[in-house]
């Protein structure tokens, strides 16, 4: 059997979740000849001017990087189609790319998407998931097209999603899980053996770009949905309650069977490793919360320098 030549690769991508994708195509027979990443910003609470995670991994790879202010230029154009790029491979990169440039190396642009598609198209489809209870989702290669995330399906891989994940883990299983099934992809790409699959565009759903707001708690709402919101909004924007005034940022919970009839968003139990809240339908355990300013904190420890009293109501606003 006659091994295809190597593809040369153009790699375009930003945050943590692409660095295990640039990693295998790394390990990979074929040619990373350039990393395109957003540019260098302020990050972090001193809102330092950092590198992206890929571009630090391109950077200790020796990889020529490229990045463009804006990718809808005839210059950024013009250097991509300077690479004679066989193929792009896009995980998570920032920008929305043109027609244009889709259509630049000779066998196109291929996508990492973090979910099965048609489902969770959009920016958020980790978190989007994990708030909506599913107990599965998945990574799809898929082929790149201008409508959103509506590409062919090239191939896809299940995974299941555990009752106390959050976005950081799943995030981490998905990131590897498709660095893996993107190498693989690419291989069958270079044989000439890919099958694309186009999507049903009357099963789609979208998963749309986070906001602060999301994460206003309202302990009306059953217990196993706030314990979502909860994981699915961790690490960012995070889950909000305020009592007295005082905005605390949910990081840990746990849903139980005890029942109450007091009013949603209740204490129902303040002491030891107990913070019990009153939803909707029963009650939720806080196991870790921050207040605003200060580090997360165990329920014990926080209860220790921030009395609360059973019988007082969590707001979801101040």
């Amino acid at each position: 059997m006659v091994e295809t030549p190597p593809l040369r690769v153009v790699f375009f991508g930003t945050p943590s979740f692409a660095v295990p994708t640039l990693d295998a195509l790394l390990a990979s027979r074929h040619s990373v000849i350039a990393v395109v990443t957003q540019p260098d910003r302020p990050r972090g609470r001193g809102q330092r001017t950092t590198a992206s995670p890929v571009k630090e991994a391109a950077v200790a790879a020796g990889i020529p990087i490229l990045q463009p202010a804006a990718v809808k230029t005839r210059e950024f154009a013009a250097e991509l189609g300077g690479l004679a790029a066989d193929i792009a491979v896009v995980a998570a990169y920032g920008q929305i790319l043109t027609e244009q440039l889709l259509a630049i190396p000779r066998l196109g642009m291929i996508n990492v998407h973090a979910s099965l598609l048609p489902h969770y198209r959009g920016a958020a489809p980790i978190h989007r998931a994990i708030i909506a209870g599913d107990f599965s989702t998945g990574v799809t290669i898929m082929r790149m097209v201008r409508a959103l995330d509506a590409g062919a399906m090239i191939a896809t891989q299940r995974v299941e999603i555990g009752e106390d994940d959050t976005s950081v883990d799943l995030e981490d299983r998905l990131a590897r899980l498709g660095a893996g099934l993107l190498a693989r992809t690419l291989d069958e790409i270079a044989a000439g053996r890919a099958h694309e699959t186009p999507q049903d565009d009357s099963a789609a759903t979208y998963a749309p770009r986070l906001s602060k707001d999301d994460g206003r708690v309202d302990w009306s709402r059953n217990a196993l949905e706030i314990h979502n919101l909860i994981r699915g909004l961790h690490p960012w924007p995070h889950a909000v309650t305020f009592v007295r005034g005082v905005r605390l940022i949910l990081h840990r919970s746990h849903p139980t069977s005890r029942t109450s009839t007091d009013a949603p968003g209740t204490i129902l139990e303040a002491a030891a490793d107990r913070l019990t809240i009153a939803t909707g339908d029963s009650a939720l355990d806080l196991l870790e919360i921050q207040a605003e300013g200060k580090r997360p904190m165990h329920i014990r420890e926080f209860l220790a320098g921030h009395p609360l009293t059973p019988g007082t109501r969590l707001q979801p606003s101040p």
